[in-house]
């Protein structure tokens, strides 16, 4: 059962951003230290990816691991709820598929895909040499 009223839930879900995420804004800073130049949520690209490299044809993805389900066994961000399980499964399911057609889709467009996932995030030192690494390839 959950232990917030519809409107409190309401209320927190709104607060869940898609956009200028924390993990998100830690990645965009380093690479932009780096030099790396960048444009932001691309619309006419498949998923709007977080970071996009036009001259290179390679894009950034900055995925959450609960709402995209990382499926690193270590990864302790990507626990299911305890409630409701009846919702949560299915949508973040969903979430999934819809990420594997946007990296087809970008794939099949000439793209290069990597993505980075917000428990990575949290080891940028390590993450950051396979972003410039995948950059520079």
């Amino acid at each position: 059962m959950d232990s917030l009223t519809p409107q409190q839930r309401s209320a927190r879900m709104a607060l869940v951003r898609g956009r200028d995420t924390t993990p998100e804004l830690v990645v965009r800073r380093k690479l932009h230290a780096l030099g790396y130049r960048y444009r932001l949520h691309a619309s006419g690209l498949p998923g709007k990816p977080d970071l996009v490299f036009p001259s290179r044809r390679a894009v950034v993805f900055v995925h959450g691991c609960f709402w995209h389900r990382h499926s690193d066994p270590a990864c302790k961000l990507a626990r299911l709820p305890k409630s409701r399980l009846d919702f949560w499964i299915p949508k973040l399911e969903r979430n999934v598929q819809r990420d594997a057609r946007n990296i087809a889709a970008l794939e099949g467009m000439g793209w290069r895909v990597f993505t980075a996932w917000e428990c990575e995030v949290a080891k940028i030192d390590t993450l950051i040499p396979r972003l410039t690494l995948f950059l520079t390839g």
